[in-house]
């Protein structure tokens, strides 16, 4: 393999991505340089045929690199890709498109009804495969369609895509450059096991960069991926005559922006279901729609996908998830679901115009939005409106675009239709002064706002409104550092009860990859986290104390299952505890605690659980953090100062090697010297058996001074011992505690204090 293939293979198995198609050339393939087979690199010559001839002879030799040296290679027909083939463009190369209209026809597609038409055919591009494995582009060279594709319904003869792959496995695109693409710059329908690294798309000037469509075990890293229309769009339609799967993709450290639409987008084609997405580090610089956008139009469930460290600016509606019931797809589907969405770290600045609200709109009954979480995303929006009408707005449900949505009545989130949606430690502010409130939702359940912070418009009446929901809780203030306003039309409040000091709820941690749920009973707080059932599945949380030093930590949980869920327990990054046990419990709706001692430092602590078998974690309620008590200090009455009595060891159950039996007079007395830690109130434990029957009275003194009288009760017998506990003030240092005999029956038998 060549080293950056290598690299790119590496990578997508450390991400969790299965590359099962994605082989590579042998370490020695052969490489045909396309001069050789007739190309001419001019710029002007149609070199297509050249670059037919190279790739037919490599793969008659079962595989090879189809190397494009230097220079501008026109080619005016479609070059039909094979299996084992990669296609290495060197630096300065370029192929560029032509106007002669000579490419393939687009075939008929008998499903040609359920997607746009551009989805439909695919034959006519530059570069054209299907039923291929183990293809490549590489080099950082480019394919250029050179202001030659048709961003339309193309004619017989014209192409407007430079690279169409249909139902391949094992693809490689790192390094080149595409420009002037057309409708699509790639288009990929049920491609599996595709690894990206450093892939340039610009085509701001025609329509979308990469259409991902119907594809599982995708990897994508340190892409700039620039359109028009959709730069990076993962969609499932039913162009190849089937509802195919959708999932297991990431999408880390890259750029995106588009002009008219969408930046990072779900949809509109939603055809099967998308499952496993997770996207990282991403920066988004433009999008004039949705700059996280997420539509099920076509009966498709989109669950477990997670928005991490994200930056967004000039994009008009920052974040929209909606249901729609379009159901433009085969086999007639019904409506789809999104569920398990989180958002963790996220800021967007939208631009002025147009603009969006952000958005999340479900349909109703079983087809909500539901289990939607965002963490430290804060929001900026233009503004600039008055107050309007708090009504449900308008509603186009086969329309995907967020226009589809009236005029929201909140500046900031409009919520309708969801349930189970978290915001934590997040905010939504405007740029020019808005009366609408920061926040309304309608029509839906148990909704929370923790620490939220909303601008006040200057003539807003409120700023988070409720309407007609079944269980709310907002907690934060607004900007003008009152509490938050909140209106709530038949609504009822559901914050819970306040939660013990040192209590952290597992609703509020930080998770991944797993889900906020409600399902079971029993639970503390608004819920539980049930984690994904994969290796490395894990929830955090920033846990506070006052002082350094030993913890108990006591993890609530339940194990509906019968096999054990062990997790690994770290504090600030250190495993203080690993494999930690979690026994199966009855089922899920009974509820158990394991303890855990660590050491945590004062102040802020991270505190992990980390499942460390694919069965995942158990179902976390949540942490109770407490101080653990140091062990007493034990001074033995046999190493104390005695006047009047002797050490003894006749009797059963004492400490140490005896006690002491002080004789039968007043005055008698044990003393001990005992080290105070700090000045301050503590509580001395004398331990003591007296196995008559009347009670032998005594004083505690402390430094000199009788501080109590306590009077030793009678126990059962010589071989029963009790405990007298007395609260004193000790110096720092050293003191000393005596106890002495006030009455003529002498002191009970001492055994010990504990301090």
């Amino acid at each position: 393999m060549r080293p950056r293939r290598l690299l790119r293979v590496a990578m997508a198995i450390a991400a969790g991505v299965l590359l099962a198609g994605a082989i590579d050339q042998p370490a020695f393939a052969a490489t045909y340089n396309v001069k050789n087979y007739g190309a001419t690199g001019n710029g002007s010559t149609n070199d297509s045929a050249a670059i037919q001839k190279a790739i037919d002879a490599a793969a008659a030799a079962g595989g090879g690199i189809v190397q494009f040296p230097s220079g501008t290679y026109k080619s005016a027909n479609t070059v039909h890709l094979k299996s084992n083939i990669t296609v290495q463009l060197d630096a300065g190369s370029t192929v560029i498109g032509s106007s002669a209209d000579t490419y393939d026809p687009p075939e008929p597609n008998q499903w040609d009804a359920y997607q746009d038409y551009g989805h439909s055919h695919f034959h006519n591009a530059m570069f054209y495969g299907d039923r291929l494995t183990n293809i490549g582009f590489t080099g950082t060279g480019t394919l250029d369609g050179g202001g030659n594709l048709i961003t339309g319904n193309p004619a017989s003869g014209e192409a407007d895509k430079i690279i169409s792959l249909t139902r391949c496995d094992g693809l490689v695109l790192d390094d080149i450059t595409l420009r002037r693409g057309g409708h699509f710059a790639i288009l990929t329908n049920n491609c599996n096991n595709i690894t990206s690294d450093h892939l340039k798309i610009f085509t701001a000037s025609d329509r979308d960069a990469w259409n991902i469509i119907s594809a599982t075990n995708v990897t994508i890293t340190n892409g700039d991926i620039n359109g028009n229309d959709d730069a990076i769009v993962f969609k499932s339609d039913y162009a190849l005559g089937a509802k195919l799967p959708n999932g297991h993709v990431r999408v880390t450290d890259t750029h995106a922006s588009a002009g008219c639409c969408n930046a990072l987008m779900f949809g509109s084609e939603t055809c099967g279901d998308f499952t496993d997405y997770v996207f990282e580090r991403i920066s988004i610089t433009g999008a004039n729609k949705s700059g996280l956008g997420m539509v099920s139009m076509d009966g498709a469930n989109i669950t477990d996908v997670h928005y991490k460290d994200i930056t967004m600016t000039g994009v008009s509606s920052p974040i929209m998830q909606k249901i729609g019931t379009r159901r433009r797809c085969g086999n007639s589907p019904g409506i789809g679901h999104i569920s398990n969405i989180t958002y963790e770290n996220v800021t967007g600045v939208g631009k002025s115009s147009p603009v969006y609200s952000p958005t999340l709109w479900g349909e109703a009954g079983g087809n909500q939005i539901s289990d939607v979480t965002f963490t430290n995303v804060h929001l900026t929006v233009p503004g600039g409106s008055s107050a309007i009408s708090t009504g449900v707005p308008s509603n186009d449900p086969t329309n995907y675009n967020p226009n589809s949505i009236g005029t929201r009545p909140a500046y900031g989130w409009y919520l309708h239709n969801a349930n189970n949606v978290s915001f934590v430690d997040s905010s939504v502010d405007f740029q020019t002064n808005d009366n609408r409130p920061a926040v309304i939702a309608n029509t839906g359940s148990n909704l929370r706002f923790t620490d939220f912070t909303a601008e006040r418009g200057t003539g807003s009446a409120y700023d988070v409104g409720f309407q007609s929901v079944n269980g709310y809780c907002a907690t934060g203030q607004n900007t003008t550092g009152g509490a938050l306003r909140v209106s709530a039309a038949s609504s009822t409040e559901d914050c819970g009860t306040a939660p013990p000091p040192g209590r952290y709820e597992a609703e509020d941690a930080t998770y991944s990859p797993g889900v906020l749920e409600n399902t079971h009973t029993g639970y503390s707080g608004t819920g539980y986290v049930n984690s994904d059932n994969v290796l490395g599945a894990y929830v955090q949380w920033n846990v506070q104390v006052d002082a350094a030093g030993p913890h108990t930590l006591k993890f609530r949980y339940a194990n509906g299952t019968t096999a054990d869920r062990p997790m690994d327990i770290t504090v600030n990054g250190v495993t203080v505890a690993a494999a930690v046990s979690f026994p199966p419990t009855a089922n899920w709706d009974t509820w158990a605690t394991v303890t855990v001692t660590a050491t945590l430092t004062a102040g802020t602590n991270s505190l992990r659980a980390t499942a460390t078998t694919a069965g995942g974690d158990p179902n976390l309620d949540y942490v109770d953090i407490a101080a653990t008590s140091p062990p007493p200090l034990r001074y033995e009455a046999e190493n104390a100062t005695i006047s009047q009595g002797v050490v003894e060891a006749n009797h059963l159950g004492f400490s140490g090697t005896g006690f002491v039996n002080t004789d039968n007079i007043a005055g008698s007395y044990v003393e001990w010297t005992v080290n105070g830690t700090a000045a301050g109130p503590a509580t001395l434990r004398i331990a003591y058996s007296n196995g008559t029957t009347t009670t032998r009275p005594a004083t505690v003194s402390v430094n000199g001074t009788v501080v109590a009288s306590p009077t030793f009760a009678g126990t059962a017998n010589w071989d029963t011992w009790a405990i007298t506990s007395v609260p004193v003030n000790l110096a720092a240092g050293a003191n000393t505690v005596r106890v002495t005999a006030t009455t003529a029956a002498g002191c009970a038998n001492l055994d010990y204090l504990d301090v």
